[in-house]
């Protein structure tokens, strides 16, 4: 189409003569080559102008690789085309040829794990793997992880500009490239990438500057504190001794007190000032006015009263009512330079003795693992080969060597050696465990005794480390919130600390006449209040009640639970994986007249393959000791097919199985039946021989085909060695102790009887056992739930609930307590920990506002000296930080 001439678009832009006429492909290239020229010479002169520098048209793998500052990443590939196992040495060998690349090939799942420098493009791997005839892509975990590496990469790109132009730094600063890294430097942060404590490390947790309630810390050091102290010593000297005082000594105490309150005391007037700019009153707001009080009061007598003359002196006094008349002067130095004192003392003390558990482990892997030694199959020879590589290299299946006195890297089983370890400060509440062969080990543990060769089965965020971390760090989140709560109620009391110290000023004033006097009552007023007493009162006793919790074995959600726990009036066990250990044995076979024993067994064994539950497992462990053993005859067919295996909700399992059945001349030919292995709930589903099997012995599991019960298998687990003890202790505090379970009543019963459990729930499906328990709290009892990972839906309707016997997973959010012990004397010392628990923290709320209550009626009567009611708010404090410290005794 050709435009009008008297269009005036077209008049304005010229539309080119190659997009206007028809154009032959030559001229179409031309064109192509001409534009593309353009855009070189274009981007040329961007650079050349000091434009676009940080991009320009390097690839997106190459800008990866310098923002993350050279390290390595390693990703997995799935294979289509591996024709052999020895084509995976063909594919391994080119995989490895590449420059920096490490390689290997798994043959059974067709998997290349790769470990690459950052500047590698995958898509090279993948165009070298094509040219020996093999298909590679990304799998999903790796795309994703190269997705947000991309995504971090960007986000701390826009955060450095954002605190560049927080910093004031120019545009010319910003376009800058950062400098050149050393390889010392990059390959230090390259090793601390693959640190064990980088999967673990949580945010810091040392209060901000920018705290606007608590004073802080970064400021409160000791260098400070003691220049104060020894400022502050011939202040007190010189105003307690009168035979001390010289000429003109008044004018030298506030020479020395004058560094001490504007300096010294800088921490606390910082903290007031920032409150009262966000509308809120510090904490120690209180102390910050006292102490500017007395140093503004004592430049006042100087400067208009006698206090000021050279031979003046002045006698200490007691209580805050003896002082002489205005016109006579009297100095508040002391008070002002011993309150900064007391406070940086008092601040620092408690500062000393708050280090969490998360700061203690972090200290104890702050040397940890950076290089593992792994045993690997060499790509050429196929001999293993022992290497060292960095930690995140690391993959599961790996064979690692752990020598003596190092931190093991990540969970996995003991293959060879035997040895002593440490678990670690969130171990269980064991100090050593002795290891062999079979023994799981986790990451974090330190190994005391000879060399371990460990099979890796977790590793990173995966270990059971770094799932502690995260059950105690979101415990510690909730529990500042709750901290922060607590603080902003306290620090209520300081404008009305402020109204009354004001109050009792003026009142004192009018009534006695006497201002000095009137000023004394109102600084010791303001000097005693403690909201810091208050503000630590609960949240410190709740927080070291968490952490002394976990490191006996016992992970808390938060502070709440503790409390819950507290109030629990019934405790319920679910009999499987709490109170019976894990693996179950057959007892007993029960069979109808004319059935074969060992068929029964057999049928129920393929029914139960595919479960993880102990009763499944312990049913196909006897029937494949029975199959090896040759037991049943020829009458019992070597396999059991089985197809379609159903389970239903309440636990039973049904399918089609291919067993030997009679045909009409009596003749056995295999046929596919209907097959169903269930636990009977009450006497009614059974009769005669079988009803008299199903209550006489262990738990009772019955097996039917073609629509009749056929044998009853019953299983015996044994009673832990602790739980009579438990249970008896759990009464002993005045619980009520019932059982969940689905046999029979008397089997139940007589289980329970052994343990001395109070009440039994029995015959209850699994589907329903969340009814069961919602029936318990609606009596209005408050119901903790103790169970494994079967019972997941009865640990979320309880008031509490206990998850046992999962130690390799703990991320379960239906979970409110999680136990990395077995043995079931852990739930009555949870218990018993949370209630004393509780009860210091309630005592240490009484005390605090006891101490606040009686300190400002003694001010107010003029009976407390300003210099004693700083003694008594620092020691208030103390005494509950030294309460609340006590948790870690228990």
């Amino acid at each position: 189409m050709t435009p009008k001439k008297d269009d005036p678009t077209t008049a304005a832009n010229p539309i080119p003569e190659i997009f206007v006429q028809d154009s032959t492909p030559e001229e179409l290239k031309e064109s192509e080559r001409q534009v593309a020229e353009a855009i070189a010479d274009a981007k040329e002169a961007a650079r050349m102008a000091g434009l676009g520098a940080r991009n320009g048209d390097e690839s997106l793998q190459l800008r990866l690789a310098r923002r993350s500052g050279g390290g390595w990443t390693s990703f997995a590939l799935e294979l289509d085309g591996v024709k052999s196992a020895v084509h995976v040495t063909e594919i391994q060998r080119a995989l490895n040829d590449i420059e920096g690349v490490r390689a290997s090939v798994i043959y059974p799942t067709s998997t290349a794990w790769v470990t690459v420098p950052d500047d590698v493009n995958p898509e090279e791997l993948i165009r070298r793997l094509s040219e020996v005839g093999v298909k590679a892509y990304l799998t999903r975990s790796s795309l994703r992880r190269r997705a947000e590496r991309l995504e971090i990469a960007n986000r701390r790109k826009r955060l450095a500009q954002h605190r560049h132009s927080r910093s004031g730094l120019s545009i010319r600063g910003l376009g800058r490239r950062p400098g050149p890294r050393t390889p010392r430097e990059v390959d230090q942060e390259s090793r601390d990438k693959g640190r064990l404590r980088s999967d673990v490390r949580t945010l810091p947790r040392e209060a901000e500057p920018t705290d606007v309630l608590f004073t802080a810390r970064a400021l409160l050091t000791p260098l400070r504190f003691l220049v104060s102290l020894a400022l502050t010593i011939p202040v007190l000297v010189m105003n307690y001794f009168r035979d001390l005082q010289f000429d003109y000594w008044q004018w030298v105490c506030l020479a020395l007190a004058t560094p001490v309150v504007l300096w010294g005391a800088w921490p606390f007037h910082r903290a007031m000032v920032a409150g009262l700019r966000r509308g809120m009153s510090a904490l120690d707001a209180a102390s910050s006015v006292a102490i500017i009080s007395a140093y503004l009061w004592s430049i006042m007598m100087l400067t208009f009263t006698k206090a000021g003359d050279v031979g003046w002196t002045s006698s200490p006094e007691w209580l805050a009512v003896n002082h002489s008349i205005f016109s006579s002067g009297e100095l508040f130095l002391d008070v002002a330079c011993g309150s900064t004192v007391l406070l940086l003392a008092g601040r620092l003390a408690t500062r000393s003795g708050r280090n969490s558990l998360l700061d203690e482990e972090g200290q104890n892997i702050e040397s940890s693992v950076s290089a593992v030694t792994v045993v690997r199959k060499n790509a050429r020879s196929g001999k293993p080969v022992k290497k060292t590589i960095p930690l995140q290299e690391v993959r599961v299946g790996d064979d690692i060597i752990v020598p003596t006195g190092q931190v093991i890297p990540s969970d996995g089983r003991v293959i060879g050696g035997a040895s002593t370890i440490v678990p670690g400060l969130i171990g269980g509440g064991r100090e050593t465990l002795d290891v062999k062969v079979n023994s799981d080990v986790y990451a974090g543990g330190m190994n005391l005794g000879g060399p371990l060769k460990i099979r890796v089965q977790r590793t990173g965020s995966r270990t059971r480390l770094a799932s502690m971390h995260r059950w105690i760090a979101e415990a510690s989140q909730y529990q500042n919130r709750s901290a922060q709560l607590a603080t902003r109620s306290a620090s209520l009391l300081v404008p009305w600390a402020l109204s009354l110290a004001t109050l009792d000023f003026f009142l004192w004033w009018l009534i006695s006449g006497n201002l000095n006097a009137a000023f004394a009552t109102g600084l010791a007023m303001l000097a005693c209040v403690g909201p810091v007493a208050l503000a630590l009162s609960t949240p410190i006793a709740m927080r070291l009640g968490i952490e002394t919790s976990a490191r006996r074995g016992v992970l808390m959600r938060n502070a709440e639970t503790m409390r819950q726990l507290d109030e629990v009036t019934t405790v319920i066990f679910n009999r499987v994986g709490t109170l019976a250990k894990g693996e179950m044995a057959l007892e007993t076979i029960t069979t109808e007249m004319g059935e074969n024993p060992e068929l029964v067994l057999r049928v129920a064994g393929a029914l139960a393959m595919e479960s993880d539950h102990p009763v499944s497992k312990a049913l196909v462990r006897a029937a494949r000791e029975a199959r090896d053993s040759g037991a049943g005859g020829e009458e019992v067919p070597h396999w059991i097919e089985v197809n379609h295996v159903r389970i239903t909700d309440g636990g039973n399992f049904s399918g089609q199985v291919e067993i030997p059945m009679p045909d009409s001349d009596g003749n056995l030919e295999l046929r596919t039946v209907e097959a169903t292995l269930w636990r009977p709930r009450d006497l009614s589903e059974l009769d005669g021989r079988l009803a008299t099997a199903s209550v006489a012995g262990g738990t009772p599991l019955v097996v039917s085909w073609k629509g009749r019960a056929r044998g009853v298998i019953t299983l015996y687990d044994k009673v832990k060695d602790d739980a009579i003890d438990a249970v008896a202790e759990l009464e002993n505090l005045g619980l009520e102790t019932m059982m969940l379970t689905r046999d029979t009543y008397p089997v139940a019963r007589r289980f329970a009887d052994n343990l001395g459990i109070s009440k039994v729930l029995a015959g209850i499906a699994p589907g329903k056992k969340d009814i069961a328990v919602r029936s318990v709290h609606a009596r209005g009892e408050t119901v903790a739930m103790v169970g494994d990972t079967s019972v997941l839906g009865c640990l979320r309707v309880a008031d509490i609930g206990v998850l046992m016997g999962s130690a390799d997973d703990l991320d379960h959010d239906e979970a409110d307590v999680v136990l990395l012990r077995e043995d079931v004397e852990t739930v009555p010392e949870m218990i018993v920990l949370s209630r004393r628990v509780s009860a210091l923290a309630d005592r240490n709320i009484i005390l605090a506002w006891t101490y606040n209550g009686v300190a400002m009626v003694a001010a107010a009567a003029g009976v407390l000296h300003p210099m004693a009611a700083t003694v008594l708010m620092v020691a208030s404090s103390l005494i509950i930080e030294y309460r609340s410290q006590r948790v870690r005794k228990f």
